[in-house]
């Protein structure tokens, strides 16, 4: 059913907006102005002008997009909210209190891996995420765990008192047009209702497009989606106001 009582919130990604300019300017100490392009702080205020809920980053340990300067400029001039995916290390954890963006997002993180695989295993880390957990807990900071919608990873969330979780999609978007694709999404309804039962906020992101959002927008109980490569994508042929006010509209139809 989709949710009635209230606005499902946009969390727009603005990592490969980055992305695009590193693999140029990888190597030029500036990360904006002169000849350094696209700014993904200037588009990030783009598309909150447009619609978005707030601005998602992912300052990963090998700096591959997004760069410490990114984070620091859009702390000091955003106008919604600052999410700030992060992982569980201590220099990630001293980072964050000291910018103190309004939440974090604990995910897996592999020099290896293109783009996020799969969700932050809570169980077998539980010690690791406790005390990032319980650090930003203590600063002020939400905190959303990225997982698997799985239940002993939702039922361990919801011990390390972790305020929210983002419930992995990846794996229903990659079947969405396969045989998969009806016990993916029974996952994730699942894992919702699951997670909203133990008294977490729930979130969702990664793969999620303007074909299956129409599907994503009924898992029940969601507040916020996390969205990027789908945008920034369209954003290319139509400009990201109306990338983002598209989404948005099929989001909350």
């Amino acid at each position: 059913m989709v949710n009635l009582t209230r606005m499902i919130l946009l969390g727009l990604n603005i990592d490969h907006a980055a992305t695009l300019r590193q693999a140029r300017y990888r190597q030029v100490e500036d990360s904006f102005g002169g000849l350094v392009e696209p700014d993904p702080v200037a588009l990030a205020g783009l598309g909150e002008k447009a619609g978005a809920d707030g601005i998602t980053v992912h300052l990963r340990e090998d700096r591959r997009h997004i760069q410490d300067e990114d984070v620091q400029l859009l702390a000091a001039s955003k106008s919604t909210r600052l999410n700030l995916e992060m992982a569980c290390t201590p220099e990630m954890t001293t980072f964050a209190l000291r910018l103190r963006p309004h939440s974090v997002c604990l995910v897996p993180e592999s020099r290896e891996e293109i783009t996020t695989e799969g969700g932050l295993d809570v169980v077998k880390h539980r010690e690791k995420v406790a005390r990032v957990t319980d650090a930003m807990n203590a600063a002020g900071i939400k905190t959303s765990l990225f997982i698997d919608p799985d239940p002993e990873q939702i039922e361990m969330s919801a011990q390390l008192k972790a305020p929210w979780v983002e419930l992995h999609t990846g794996a229903y978007a990659n079947a969405y047009h396969h045989a998969g694709r009806p016990a993916e999404f029974a996952r994730l309804v699942a894992g919702a209702r699951l997670a909203h039962s133990l008294g977490l906020v729930v979130n969702a992101g990664h793969g999620i497009n303007y074909v299956n959002i129409t599907e994503v927008r009924t898992i029940p109980h969601l507040h916020e989606l996390n969205i990027g490569h789908s945008i920034i994508s369209r954003a290319l042929f139509t400009g990201i106001e109306e990338a983002v006010r598209t989404m948005k509209g099929l989001m909350n139809p």
